[in-house]
């Protein structure tokens, strides 16, 4: 199981970096990436300390821990210098927070992120046909979400992504041990999302890995 979306105390969670990462190997997860909160406030603390974290879990760890970001509710112009940045602090995965139906983010971050070049647009709740047309071309996953709330708009993602070749990948959005979702409940909730083909929404994610360690 791989899950490219999760958060330590660095953000909202509630575990250390290390903690968190030794809970997911528990959990049978085999590549797991920190991506904690990230705006102008905050970004040159959180990004190098996930870093070291992941590092030293990588150094003595089975478990894989890919250090990344998700830049949450910035103003829209400042989201392709937060991508930069994010990139030049050590981020090997960007992640930026779409425009979930459950919380005030502002008009336009799906569009700004696709973009900016994230690597994964996060619960992009109602997002449009041409932004999921563009996420394809632009080589930008789009997420099928395992949290409460901004799952409520996984069917639309699929079929949009479906309809416009966008590429998605499952996270789960943990931000504590028991938010974690096993690989049977992933398949459950990507199922229910309309998606047929499960097996190849993993397959993105093994994709977006090599991309990312290249």
């Amino acid at each position: 199981m791989i899950d490219l979306h999760s958060h330590s105390l660095l953000s909202d969670g509630v575990l250390i970096p290390s903690e968190l990462i030794r809970r997911a190997d528990k959990e049978g997860i085999t590549i797991l990436a920190i991506t904690d909160h990230v705006d102008p406030s905050n970004i040159e603390q959180v990004v190098p300390r996930t870093v070291e974290a992941c590092k030293s879990a990588n150094a003595y760890w089975n478990i894989q821990a890919i250090p990344g970001a998700e830049i949450t509710h910035a103003p829209i112009e400042l989201i392709p210098a937060l991508v930069k940045k994010c990139r030049e602090l050590g981020a090997q995965l960007v992640v930026a927070h779409g425009e979930t139906i459950v919380e005030p983010v502002p008009e336009g971050t799906n569009r700004a992120a696709i973009d900016a070049g994230v690597d994964i647009l996060a619960h992009p709740g109602l997002i449009s046909s041409d932004e999921a047309k563009l996420a394809g071309a632009k080589g930008v996953f789009l997420e099928l979400s395992g949290r409460k709330g901004h799952a409520y708009c996984n069917g639309h993602v699929a079929a949009l992504a479906k309809q416009m070749g966008a590429k998605l990948v499952f996270n789960s959005d943990a931000h504590a041990p028991g938010d974690f979702c096993s690989s049977d409940l992933a398949r459950k909730m990507i199922q229910g999302a309309g998606v047929g083909e499960v097996e190849k929404v993993f397959q993105n994610s093994k994709e977006l890995v090599e991309r990312l360690i290249r």
